[in-house]
């Protein structure tokens, strides 16, 4: 399939308001062309829905501002990274700040070595014998075939991953056009705690309404579930919930089908008629996303409040399943699960007290190590622990108003985002920053800001380095010479130097006979989770 660049159906198509050619929807004027190139209703809760909303512009802001000095820097790639490590005069105090954060920084033999153990451990995970004890489990999902742009009919998806969840249904056309309509509905604490029967009840009355709603009730439409909890998966639409997440705590429901569960819901009401084709998490639902306009997609990658990754594996190299079944097909993609890599001392070797600290005071310690060194759940109160330390010594801060600072879970990982995203030099974000956590920002140097800004960095750039690591090892054990990374989440989106530094740093590690691009993922796993279904039935 060509690819989106070169797709006429977006070549042409430079008014943003552009209505689809060809669709079954009864009101297609009313959708409207996003960024991305998939068609929104304009009414509808993912219409103008942008980074911009949620997130401060920073990377066009810093763009901004490097576009005036861009005499005094390099071109290219690695322009904005250099502009956050431009060369200063260091104090005293920085000379011993710099000393006291040294463990958090590290070096290409450190990162050589996570990549080998993360490759070792996904060998571990795809292993028959090993698989019980292998801290990176890597889960077959059973997809095995990713969209080649014959895709086409009308689809609905399902996407719960927290406390709201979002119904779409989805139309992929004859001229390659994808036109999406979704709802989001919330789901309240008293049922996130209750039992899994008034859960699923509660999302297939949504489902029905939702039907309704769009006067689709009488299409028996096939449905792609996006179910972003830890679940070990046994079919393509069976998948066990291994354990809760994310402030879940449902009777009834670990250790069962979900799939199950969610159809008996639908069935005791009777008034709405789908058929679940499929269950995924939302790192497959990244990939697949991308993967409809993107034929090198190979890896889907989470970065967000969590992180995850899922990448295209050879089925004979997959020990889990029974190889006979799948006789003649080549490939599956794989959840790896790799958030609880480090659960069995692989990461020992680069933790820092502070890490232990955040794991210490978590709800689930000793579990998922990897996730908790590197990801926005966690990277906010790691800085904050650092910074503790330092006010202990007086190193930062001194004099300053510091009670809230003290309190746990008071740095928020966006702060970082937003310190990292002045111009060095400017502390204009870092000082607001401040003022949330009540610390006066008359009250603080410039040197705190410089310093502060300095932590932030120390971390995220770890933190950076670990995720291409990952992704390294991942590649490697590919082995294709030209993929495409299809990449969410919060962290990877908003944070103005994430990406480049992955760039770059995933430029050292593979050498220069491999190619590859990171990819944002415009319209979420939910768009994956209908393409899946799409894929099954024009395997059909």
């Amino acid at each position: 399939m060509a690819s989106e660049r070169q797709n006429p159906a977006f070549e042409n198509s430079t008014d943003t308001d552009q209505t689809p050619r060809s669709s079954s929807f009864k009101d297609s004027d009313k959708y409207v062309r996003s960024k991305s190139g998939t068609f929104v209703r304009r009414d509808s809760d993912y219409h103008g829905r942008s980074g911009s909303e949620t997130m401060p512009d920073y990377r066009g802001a810093l763009k901004e501002k490097m576009a005036k000095t861009k005499d005094q820097l390099p071109t290219g790639l690695m322009r904005e990274v250099l502009e956050t490590y431009k060369p200063h005069i260091l104090s005293r105090r920085r000379r011993l700040i710099e000393d006291c954060v040294r463990d958090l920084r590290l070096n290409n033999d450190h990162i050589h070595i996570v990549e080998q153990e993360m490759r070792k451990a996904i060998d571990d995970g795809l292993g028959n014998a090993s698989h019980a004890t292998a801290s990176v489990k890597c889960f077959p999902t059973y997809v095995r075939r990713l969209p080649n742009g014959k895709e086409q009919g009308k689809f609905l998806s399902l996407d719960l991953g927290g406390t709201n969840f979002r119904v779409i249904v989805m139309e992929l056309t004859p001229d390659q056009e994808f036109l999406m309509d979704s709802k989001i509905y919330a789901i309240p604490l008293s049922i996130m705690r209750g039992t899994g029967e008034e859960l699923f009840d509660h999302i297939a009355s949504c489902l029905a309404s939702f039907v309704k709603d769009r006067e689709i009730g009488d299409e028996k439409l096939p449905l792609g579930f996006t179910f972003s909890f830890p679940c070990a998966q046994e079919g393509l639409a069976k998948a066990r919930l291994v354990k809760w997440t994310k402030g879940f705590c449902c009777s009834g429901v670990e250790g069962e089908d979900v799939v199950r569960l969610l159809h008996e819901s639908l069935r005791k009401r009777g008034d709405v008629d789908i058929e679940i084709c499929a269950i995924l998490n939302d790192t497959t639902g990244c990939l697949m996303s991308c993967a409809w306009h993107e034929p090198r997609c190979r890896v889907g990658l989470i970065l967000g409040t969590g992180t995850n990754a899922c990448y295209l594996e050879e089925i004979e190299d997959i020990h889990t399943i029974d190889q006979d079944d799948f006789k003649g097909q080549k490939h599956m993609l794989v959840n790896t699960e790799w958030g609880a890599f480090g659960d069995k001392g692989e990461l020992d070797f680069i933790r820092t007290k502070w890490d232990r600290n955040v794991d210490d005071m978590s709800v689930n310690p000793g579990k998922q190590i990897f996730e908790k060194m590197i990801s926005g759940m966690y990277m906010g109160e790691l800085i904050r622990q650092v910074l503790v330390d330092l006010m202990k010594d007086d190193l930062i801060f001194f004099g300053a108003h510091r009670d809230k600072i003290l309190e746990r879970g008071s740095f928020f990982t966006r702060y970082a985002s937003e310190i990292e995203s002045d111009p060095v030099g400017d502390y204009t974000r870092a000082k607001a920053c401040l003022v949330e956590m009540d610390i006066d920002p008359t009250s603080v140097t410039d040197e705190d800001c410089s310093s502060l800004r300095y932590v932030c960095e120390v971390v995220s750039r770890r933190a950076s380095f670990m995720a291409s690591a990952g992704i390294t090892a991942l590649l490697k054990k590919m082995d294709y010479k030209d993929v495409v990374i299809a990449i969410d989440g919060s962290l990877f989106r908003y944070h103005p130097h994430f990406k480049n530094v992955m760039q770059s740093r995933i430029s050292q590690l593979m050498g220069i006979d491999y190619k590859f691009d990171l990819m944002l993922s415009e319209d979420g796993s939910g768009r994956g989770a209908a393409l899946v279904a799409a894929v099954l039935k024009r395997g059909e």
